[in-house]
């Protein structure tokens, strides 16, 4: 299959706007993420400086015990309410980054059935001829190296013939 320069630049064009898209989104998800956290900042130091005055005031066990209770309740509304709110900022980029890939997916699906249809028409009247006695020829190369493997094995676990220690040649001395 041959690429011409403009199928090229479009894939090119294709996946610059795609990484822009996604950068988009994940700049968009940023955002969402920093203003969530600094009204989560602003309600708890809110909340603190309330409950300062009634820590202050309380005279006995009792009424700290009842404030700790308040305090402990707003905290896991508090909580709750962060974890709802992180949890929509996390649908909204997967939903957007689905759309994208599921865009571009489709897009390249398109252009690949494209590029199929092309080749197949450029292709010369005989490819399909070729083509059927290359997958008929497939099955007996197979056959053949299936088999020059198993004859093979026998002979490469024959062990080896152990090799006979030369004595070193002594000098005469003379």
């Amino acid at each position: 299959m041959y690429n011409t320069p403009e199928q090229v630049t479009e894939f090119n064009r294709s996946a610059l706007d795609a990484a822009l898209q996604l950068s988009k989104i994940a700049l968009d998800t940023t955002e969402r993420l920093v203003g969530l956290q600094l009204v989560a900042t602003k309600e708890t130091l809110a909340e603190a400086s309330q409950s300062l005055g009634p820590l202050i005031e309380a005279r006995d066990l009792q009424a700290l015990l009842d404030l700790r209770t308040k305090l402990t309740g707003n905290g896991i509304e508090n909580a709750a309410a962060y974890s709802r709110g992180l949890y929509d900022v996390a649908t909204y980029a997967r939903a957007q980054i689905s759309a994208l890939f599921k865009g571009h997916l489709a897009a390249l699906n398109q252009s690949v059935t494209g590029n199929m249809d092309r080749e197949a028409k450029a292709a010369p009247a005989d490819a399909d001829d070729n083509m059927v006695k290359t997958t008929e020829q497939k099955p007996v190369f197979s056959d053949v190296s299936v088999k020059t493997t198993v004859d093979a094995t026998p002979a490469a676990r024959k062990p080896k013939p152990a090799a006979r220690k030369q004595k070193p040649a002594t000098r005469a001395r003379g």
